[in-house]
């Protein structure tokens, strides 16, 4: 069986929470659009609850002149081991050099998405959104991967192509 990981699409970690739905704000005069996780649903009324920071409360979307709207959001069924493979930005280290890290696990989501989770050296724990590049367990050279151009990293043959065969076959892809 051959599978494939785009590696121009990352599932960032504000998308995931156990409710399966996120609330859309698009700001105010002195709030800034936001996403915010819903928590739970009123009982009565059915309608979405957030987090009220400033009141150390549950409180209704409706509440908040700025609610858009509920996006729904992804629901982790699987955590695996990162398996070597290592994660790659162009631009993100110091002063703007290349950063390469660990990826320490792989979150697969209900839809059967995958992102991969690394924890830097402070210990917190950040997801690949954004990244240039996956490097394959065992690969030590990296070739620069654009954002603008999409590869997939094809398990099988072990290596990056521009589209394999399988994605032909495949409609949610």
């Amino acid at each position: 069986m051959v599978v494939a990981v785009r590696d121009d699409v990352a599932v960032s970690l504000r998308y995931f929470n156990q409710t399966g739905w996120t609330a859309i704000f698009h700001g105010t005069d002195t709030e800034i659009g936001r996403m915010v996780r819903v928590e739970g649903w009123d009982q009565a009324t059915g309608t979405a609850l957030v987090v009220d920071s400033k009141r150390g409360a549950l409180r209704p979307v409706t509440d908040y002149e700025d609610f858009s709207h509920l996006e729904k959001a992804e629901h982790v069924v699987a955590a695996v081991p990162g398996g070597g493979w290592r994660v790659h930005w162009a631009d993100e280290g110091p002063g703007g050099t290349p950063l390469t890290e660990q990826v320490l696990a792989w979150l697969i989501t209900s839809q059967g998405r995958s992102t991969a989770i690394m924890v830097d050296a402070h210990g917190h724990v950040e997801d690949a959104d954004g990244a240039d590049a996956f490097i394959p367990p065992g690969e030590e050279r990296m070739d620069r991967i654009g954002p603008a151009r999409r590869r997939w990293w094809v398990w099988g043959p072990g290596r990056w192509v521009d589209r394999p065969a399988s994605l032909d076959r495949c409609r949610a892809c």
